[in-house]
Formats: structure tokens, sequence, C-alpha cells
């Protein structure tokens, strides 16, 4: 029986990773699939990992209809086994419902790959709606870890450094210059980061607690490893 199955983990847990590695293990066991993304980091009609791994993936526009797509697909002769369907935060409750149906009627697995909540901790509506018609959910195990060395759970929007809880539910890129309204030429920087529930309830970044010196960042060299046996 085919399943729909999601997979998910705040930003840094390697879901992009994952959902190039489940697509390269059913393609090496002589499965057929196709490869969806949306709103990716590095561009349209992409998957890409924080590690450098890139392959090319079906743009999964608002008004995509992957019922249809796959339909059409089967219907001109082409095989597909399976779908590998990243940023699935970014898809709308009635595209899930449609890989739902892809499941249920067209028997083709379908693994779901996304974030679960937004920076203000609420649910994207695709994931909500995977939520509640997955046949599995998986835990990310890649811990991604705040500055202070808990795990990291939730995802936290910066502008100059500082959590910010208002805004587009959906802004792309790691690291984003936008205007500032109310000084002129100037611009922000606005960022991503992910924190502990603690710090996220604080509202304290790295560059918050760097500057107040309100806590200590034991992860204030992450990516220096000391080699050196003295």
């Amino acid at each position: 029986m085919a399943e729909l199955s999601y997979f998910t983990g705040p930003m840094d847990s390697g879901k992009s990773t994952l959902a190039l590695q489940l697509a390269y293990n059913q393609s090496t066991a002589g499965r057929r699939g196709r490869l969806f993304s949306s709103h990716d980091r590095a561009g349209e009609s992409t998957i890409s990992s924080r590690l450098g791994l890139v392959r090319p993936a079906i743009e999964v526009r608002k008004e995509f209809d992957l019922w249809n797509y796959v339909v059409a697909q089967l219907t001109s002769g082409q095989r597909i086994d399976y779908l590998v369907c990243d940023e699935t935060q970014f898809y709308s409750a009635e595209q899930i419902d449609q890989l739902a149906r892809i499941v249920d009627e067209l028997q083709i697995d379908v693994f779901a790959v996304g974030l679960l909540t937004d920076f203000q901790t609420r649910l994207f509506a695709g994931s909500q709606r995977l939520v509640e018609l997955c046949d599995s959910i998986e835990i990310l195990q890649g811990r991604a870890l705040c500055w202070c060395g808990e795990r990291a759970t939730h995802n936290a929007r910066t502008v100059n450094g500082e959590m910010v809880l208002v805004g587009d539910q959906v802004l792309i890129g790691d690291t984003i210059s936008v205007p500032d309204a109310e000084h002129g030429n100037a611009t922000q920087q606005v960022a991503y980061e992910v924190l502990c529930r603690r710090h996220h309830r604080r509202r304290l970044t790295r560059a918050v607690a760097r500057a107040s010196f309100s806590e200590p960042l034991p992860l204030g060299n992450v990516g220096v490893i000391d080699d050196d046996p003295k």
C-alpha cells in the first residue's frame, strides 16, 4: 500500500538533504519519481541543501494542480512510483489534499518534507493539512541547535539581529536586505535563526545575548574545530 509520509523539523535540521536522500534511495532501487519544491532559497524549480546538494525540481506555485499533473503524466505513458515534495509548508491545503488523493487512488508513495510552524510558532496551512492527513510523521533527528547549546525547536525571524513577530508569513532567503521606511535610504537585515523554546519565548537571539551579556554563548565559535592536541 502506498503511503503519505511527512518529515518535519525546524530550520537547519536537514530537511532538504533528506528530501534529496529519499529521491536517491528510491531511484537506486529502480523506482521512478518526480521531485517538487516551492520557494526554495536557491530559486525556483530547485531543491537545495545547506550542505551544497542541488537537484532540479518542479515548482509548486499557487495554481499548480498536483493531481492533474500526475494523471497527465500517467496517461501519456510515463511511469511514476513516488513523489518527493520539499518545502511543503508553502503548499496550499488543497494541494496537500491532492497528494493524499494521489496516494489513495493512484497508489503512488508521497514523501512530504517541510517546516511545521512559522516564525510566529503558528502552523503553516500546508503543514496543518499534512498533520491531519498523513499516514506517518517523522521528526528529523538532525538536531539543530540554539545558540545556547540546547536543541532548537523554533524558527525565529530577526531584523538587524533582533527577533520580530510581525510581518508576512512567507519571506524567502537566509539573509535579506530590505528598505527601512523610517530611515530613508537605510536598509534592514532580515534573517532567520533557530532557537530553543525558552529563548524564542524571551526573544533572546544570539546577537541580543552577545550585546547584553545576559547569558553565556557556548556556541560562540560554531564551525571552528580545534585539532591542536595541546
